[in-house]
């Protein structure tokens, strides 16, 4: 069972996230001096200034350009999406930095993860529900729950995407010095004002 999150984003929380994220990438590639003000007011709502686990992603015309996140809780949520976003803008390997003229075709989807727990069957994974983290020696790799979904992935096929992400053979999660974690996410972006998908409840 994983743990509810002990302060629950409220829909005004979940707007100022975006807003946070989008002006610290605006910050991090423009210097948008109307955006540091808006970075700077860091708010006092419990959820936000807890610390959090959090992947910011970004698209520009509906196209990925970047996703990095932490499932680290050392900072407060709201430090963590500003920092997220801001690599994900500047520092995906995978893909060019964003360029300020892609600022108004750029949408933002923010995942922020529940605390991992360790599981020992592979059965135990529900997917579109959790995301999974896989680690073996120096190695890891992370994907988020919607991953899965979007791709049509099995619980067997999302294993051995997490070991690929991970560097590792496709098979290694058979292996008992593989170390396999899920989490849950609650996801939302400049397109959902609605509730979030994979909410964490405590029933499984």
């Amino acid at each position: 069972m994983l743990e509810e999150s002990s302060a629950a984003l409220s829909a005004a929380d979940r707007r100022r996230l975006i807003e946070h994220a989008r002006a610290a990438v605006a910050i991090r590639i423009a210097g948008d001096r109307e955006a540091s003000r808006v970075a700077a007011d860091e708010p006092e709502a419990p959820a936000l200034a807890a610390p959090g686990a959090a992947f910011v992603t970004l698209h520009v015309g509906g196209a990925l350009r970047g996703c990095i996140g932490t499932s680290e809780r050392r900072r407060s949520l709201w430090r963590v999406v500003g920092e997220m976003a801001s690599a994900a803008a500047t520092r995906d390997p995978r893909f060019p930095p964003i360029d300020v003229i892609d600022l108004p075709a750029m949408t933002v989807e923010i995942s922020v993860l529940s605390p991992e727990l360790r599981i020992h069957q592979p059965e135990e994974i529900e997917i579109g529900r959790h995301g999974l983290d896989i680690r073996r020696g120096g190695a890891r790799g992370l994907l988020l729950p919607q991953v899965a979904v979007e791709h049509g992935l099995d619980r067997e096929k999302f294993l051995e995407a997490t070991c690929r992400k991970a560097g590792l053979p496709a098979d290694a999660w058979h292996d008992d010095a593989t170390e396999i974690r899920v989490f849950e996410a609650e996801v939302f972006g400049d397109d959902a004002e609605a509730g979030p998908i994979a909410r964490p409840r405590g029933d499984g």
